[in-house]
């Protein structure tokens, strides 16, 4: 049930997808894999949605060359507190309703069923395929959707994926290689993927609209071109 201030506070939204829509997004729980320049702004617009539990993971602290895209991240916090941490201590003075966890580590297959236990949706927010690919299988094997972005420059893009009824992560991109050292990233590129990353875990949730589903956005914000590419 919704409480009078979440009716206000969520009036414009559950002017969309009405109260059992509202409440749908209260009583789920959505992990963000990596709160850095895609988890930043997916956090603070699930946070602004009204999901019911967030769950923050990421291993790193911030660095001062974070912050041209990492809004979830301040000066004080360089070198000082987790990325987990630093984003939970801001979403909840965001948003008191929601309720934020956090994982200060690294997913691996031997962690990575206790730390995603009861999760209803995961986005990958992350930077390299390894972690990726775990993410991936986790989600085949137990039937979660994975809503997937990725950045570099002013390029980015966007799937969603659920088991049984799309291409999987490793069907997407069988050939991919990891690229090493640092890549050229906008932080304007990392808010308009990580927002549409948000939205898809709310149609999700809602039943509004369409997902991404066996498509693929792709968006190169310097020559404001948008595609989506059929994957079937």
């Amino acid at each position: 049930m919704l409480s009078e201030k979440e009716i206000e506070r969520y009036d414009r939204q559950i002017m969309i997808f009405g109260v059992d829509g509202q409440e749908k997004l209260k009583s789920a729980k959505v992990a963000v894999i990596g709160v850095g320049g895609l988890g930043s702004p997916v956090a603070y617009y699930l946070a602004a949605a009204g999901i019911g539990t967030i769950l923050l993971v990421d291993e790193q602290k911030p660095e001062l060359s974070n912050l041209n895209r990492q809004i979830l991240h301040w000066e004080e916090d360089i070198e000082r507190n987790p990325k987990s941490l630093s984003a939970k201590w801001k979403l909840e003075r965001f948003n008191s309703e929601v309720k934020i966890e956090t994982f200060v580590g690294r997913l691996t297959e031997e962690n990575i069923e206790d730390v995603l236990r009861d999760v209803d949706v995961i986005v990958d927010c992350l930077d390299n395929f390894e972690t990726r690919f775990l993410l991936d299988d986790y989600a085949q094997k137990k039937g979660i959707p994975l809503v997937h972005g990725a950045v570099e420059g002013t390029y980015g893009q966007v799937t969603t994926i659920i088991p049984g009824k799309t291409k999987s992560l490793r069907e997407i991109f069988p050939n991919v290689g990891e690229r090493k050292g640092k890549f050229p990233i906008l932080g304007a590129t990392a808010g308009v993927i990580g927002t549409l990353q948000a939205m898809e875990v709310i149609k999700l949730l809602t039943g509004i609209g369409e997902p991404l589903l066996n498509k693929l956005l792709i968006a190169d914000l310097a020559f404001n071109t948008f595609e989506v590419v059929e994957l079937r």
